[in-house]
């Protein structure tokens, strides 16, 4: 068995560095053998949950600008698994949740630049799932716990995303995190911690300073998802971290 994971996948070029939290997903990725990976990345947002569903191998999508030669060298040539995507699609249409297949996207950063400190012989099978940012938090949950029986069979649900994304407010000197980004991390793992779904459904109106956290919530709803598809519901932080003063590298497990 295998807990569900949030995990904060920060600018693309942590694809090419190496410091505290590469580490960490380095040895994150040494301790789980899943079977395989799904994978819901805040970079694929559509009205429809949409399901990479081939076998081939992925593409990797340089799906950013202004960056490094260096980073647009990187390769990640995971695979698909056509049979994980079907899985998928069964538990999330017997939920009454609308999907449907993609046989041709490529994994965009929010999925390559983890999954190759994590498993940098791209060995396990992939598929990646889009977000659709506009619902509800309580729907957000609902989709994660259609999945909730993957983790039983050895698949690894991971949400990418940051609780705290709001490339306006980054700091390229800075030195140390900016408080009212801790603020809202504390909070969001104290309402997850006490199961305090009133809250959570509610975050823009009770959390402290949501409205710079989330400027956009495609970033922050893919630990919903995570969160969602635990059989347990609590919630362990596993690494955190703030980078360029206030992106939250905080990370969970469910």
């Amino acid at each position: 068995m295998v807990k569900p994971l949030f995990l904060a996948h920060g600018s693309p070029m942590m694809a090419i560095e190496e410091d505290n939290y590469t580490e960490f997903l380095n040895n994150l990725g040494k301790k789980l053998n899943p079977k395989a990976i799904v994978i819901f990345t805040a970079h694929w947002d559509s009205e429809t949950l949409t399901i990479s569903s081939s076998d081939s191998t992925y593409e990797t999508v340089y799906d950013f600008y202004g960056f490094p030669d260096e980073l647009y060298n990187v390769k990640y040539e995971a695979q698909g698994s056509s049979t994980v995507a079907a899985k998928v699609e069964e538990k999330l249409s017997h939920e009454g949740i609308k999907v449907k297949k993609d046989l041709n996207r490529g994994l965009d950063h929010g999925a390559w630049t983890l999954l190759k400190h994590l498993y940098p012989e791209a060995n396990i099978p992939v598929v990646q799932v889009s977000i659709d940012s506009k619902l509800s938090i309580e729907e957000q949950i609902k989709i994660g716990s259609a999945l909730k029986t993957l983790g039983d069979e050895d698949i690894l649900v991971i949400g990418s995303g940051n609780t705290v994304h709001n490339l306006n407010l980054v700091d390229f000197e800075a030195v140390s995190s900016d408080s009212w980004a801790e603020e809202f991390d504390d909070w969001l793992i104290n309402r997850l911690k006490e199961n305090d779904f009133n809250s959570l459904y509610n975050y823009r109106d009770q959390a402290p300073n949501a409205d710079l956290a989330v400027l956009s919530p495609e970033h922050f709803v893919p630990l919903f998802i995570a969160l969602g598809s635990s059989s347990l519901l609590i919630p362990r932080v596993i690494f955190r971290e703030y980078e360029l003063g206030n992106l939250s590298r905080l990370c969970l497990e469910f």
